[in-house]
Formats: C-alpha cells, structure tokens, sequence
C-alpha cells in the first residue's frame, strides 16, 4: 500500500551533485507522527521494571493529555525545559503545559525471543510499536537479584537483545522479498519494483553481515520504502547502563567496555549511567536534601535520561505563549510550519495560512514580544518554512471561519 511516511514526509534541502537545482530529501527512518514512544527493553533481572517504576512516579495528570493512555505499561513523563520556565515566569499564564514524552515498558525478552521463546512474539509486535528504544543493561553486583544468563555480563547482554531484534528484521525482509519475486512470476520488474527489491536485498546484505538497518547506508526513496515494514533495528537505541549505588556515588561511567562495544557496533548512540536504586531513594527525599546532593554532584540522571530519549526520537520543542497558556508542543525534525498547527490541532494543518514566528533566544534577548518587533525579529512564514527547535510560534488558519490566531 501507499507509505504513511509519504503523506507527513521530512524534507531538507541540501544541493544534489547531479543537478543544482535539484532538492535531496532529508529521510529519517520511523513513522512522521508527533505522538511518539519510546519502549523500554532489557533482559529479565536488570532493574528494567524499577526503571520505568521511577518515571512513573513522574506521570503526568492525564486531563491535560488527551491522547495518554490509561495502559499500566505507558507513561508520560514532562521533558524539562527551562526555555518553559523562562517563558512562564515572563507570561505569568492561566495555564502551563510542557511537552512530553512517551515511555512503554517492554516485557519479555530472552534469548531466543525471535523464534517465541519466553513471551517473544508478545515483546516483538510491542517494540514494533514504538519509536526508539531505551534499552537497560545491568552492571550493577548482587547475589539477591539473580541473572537470567547466569553471571553479570553487560555487553553479553547488549549483543543477545541486538541479535534478536535483527533476526526478527531479517525473516521479515526476507519474507517480503520472496514474495516480491514470486509475484513477478518471471517477469521483467518495473523500475519501481527493482528498487524496492535491491532495497530488501540491501537490507538483508546488511542484517546477515551483524549490522542494524539504521547503520546501514541508504537513498532517501529506500528509507520511504522500508519504512512501512517498521523494522526494530532501525529504531535509535540509548543505552542505560545500571550501575551499583556505591558505583554511582563514586561518579563512576558505563565503563571502558561497554562503550567500546557501542562504539564498535552502534557508533554515535548515547550511553547513560545510572543506579535505578540510588534513583528511588533519591527520588524519596525532600526538595532540599535533593538539590544538596545535586550540588554535590549526585543528583537524578532521569532528566538527562528523558532528553536523550526525546533526542533519539528526533524531536524538537516549539512553544505558544500568552496570558491564557504557555505550552510547548513537540513536532519531527525537518517538519513545515502546517505540520507544526496539526500537531496543535489537526484543522489547522488543512487551514493553515502562515506562521508569525521568532526564536526564544531572541525573546531572551530582547525581554518582551514589542521588544523582539521592533528589532525586527519577528518573522511570518509560509507553508515551507521548516519549524526549528525553540521557536515561538503563533499560527494563523482560517478552520471554522476566519482567520485566527493560536
């Protein structure tokens, strides 16, 4: 069928080699929605649960989210921004509303997930649900908590969960090219469908010699294609590493090895370490004792946590402000303005008009919207301009009527 990731394309333009005035797209991999998750993944006895139990005590009041779910197995939890704080100590609003993200907690992998083993099939339609991947390894000593593959490994663990999600991605390229060839039926194929199966030949090259699909180097029109199969190795992946309280006290990293091993196999993909345990009692103590041991450079790795997952899934933040409510949305990389409105309200993308729009550092430059005016900083876009993080925008559509502003 037609590729969703046709209808809500990202584009950026850089010059094509070939022909100068030609446009080359920016394609990324995954699904063009605003409303995206990123599912959290480990092997059974890493502190996986405890994980997603922490940010859940962060969950935020579902009448302000419509589209949050009531499942036990999702959270949303505010991305913090102090770009927000900034603009409502500066609006003083009626109404505050920051941007969040959506966290699934994952269950049941093992090894041998791809063939079913344990509730496999279950875990690999769930991670195909999601955008990016937080997947959780275990450093952390213990006798109590026992591990399923016996001793403490991390990058043992690192390669069992990377091996599965391949395997799932190469049967279901493989399956797809077959079926192309036999529709064929000896037939020449078009031009179309010879880029399609060079797409999945490629893919399969590119599984069978250990490599994720999001590694892989790709042309915008084979990204577009491979895109409606939604395959788990071309999710992004952040890497939280957890690590012993004494461990983290001490300031210590993921260590030596396990970033190696990221560097080698994953190159370019962020690597946290944190104490889930350390964090629930951290996350226990009062707003004073929490900012002294910040201070003392102790604090929560769950902000930095939730922006690298925010990161991952290639997400920016652009605000709308005023007496009544200051908010900031959260829209693709590379998305246009009318994208931007439907993400407030899907009208506006139909009606869109224009955008009036300035950047919040010019807003803190200046100290005020006549301010950011009269210094002629305040811009109004069409439909092709491209929303940049930490714009403010103001949205004019004509949905229902007449022109309006957002």
């Amino acid at each position: 069928g037609a590729h969703p990731a046709l209808e809500a394309r990202e584009k950026k333009a850089t010059m094509s080699k070939k022909n100068k005035n030609a446009v080359e797209e920016k394609v990324l991999f995954g699904r063009p929605k605003n409303n995206v998750s990123i599912g959290l993944v480990g092997l059974p006895n890493v502190g996986k649960s405890s994980t997603f139990n922490l940010l859940g005590k962060l969950q935020v009041a579902a009448e302000n989210y419509p589209f949050c779910t009531i499942d036990p197995a999702v959270t949303s939890v505010v991305v913090p921004d102090e770009r927000f704080t900034h603009l409502v100590g500066k609006f003083a609003p009626k109404r505050e509303i920051q941007a969040v993200l959506s966290v699934t907690d994952i269950a049941g992998l093992v090894k041998g997930a791809a063939e079913g083993k344990g509730l496999g099939n279950e875990f690999l339609s769930n991670i195909a649900q999601v955008d990016a991947i937080f997947h959780v390894v275990r450093k952390f000593p213990g006798k109590k908590v026992e591990h399923v593959e016996g001793d403490i490994d991390p990058t043992r663990d690192l390669a069992i969960i990377r091996a599965e999600l391949q395997k799932k991605d190469l049967a279901r390229v493989t399956a797809a090219l077959e079926a192309d060839q036999k529709k064929l039926r000896g037939r020449k194929p078009t031009k179309e469908q010879e880029m399609e199966m060079g797409a999945l030949q490629k893919a399969i090259d590119c599984l069978e010699g250990g490599k994720d699909i999001r590694h892989g180097d790709w042309q915008p029109k084979e990204i577009y294609y491979l895109n409606q199969f939604n395959l788990l190795s071309a999710k992004p992946v952040v890497y939280l590493v957890n690590i012993g309280v004494k461990a983290y006290k001490e300031g210590k990293k993921a260590g030596k090895k396990i970033t190696t091993w990221v560097e080698e196999n994953t190159p370019g993909e962020p690597v946290i370490a944190y104490s889930a345990k350390y964090e629930a009692a951290f996350a226990d103590l009062d707003p004073e004792k929490q900012a002294k041991y910040t201070k003392k450079g102790v604090g929560s790795a769950i902000p930095q946590i939730i922006w690298a997952g925010y990161r991952a899934l290639n997400l920016v933040h652009f605000f709308t402000v005023g007496k009544d409510e200051v908010r900031a949305w959260s829209v693709r990389k590379h998305s246009k303005a009318p994208q931007a409105a439907g993400v407030i309200h899907g009208d506006f993308e139909k009606h869109f008009i224009s955008a009036d729009v300035y950047s919040f550092d010019d807003f803190k430059t200046h100290g005020s919207e006549a301010a950011v005016k009269a210094a002629g900083k305040l811009m109004t876009k069409g439909k092709e301009y491209i929303v940049k993080d930490g714009d403010i925008m103001f949205i004019k559509h004509n949905a229902g009527g007449a022109g309006k502003k957002k």
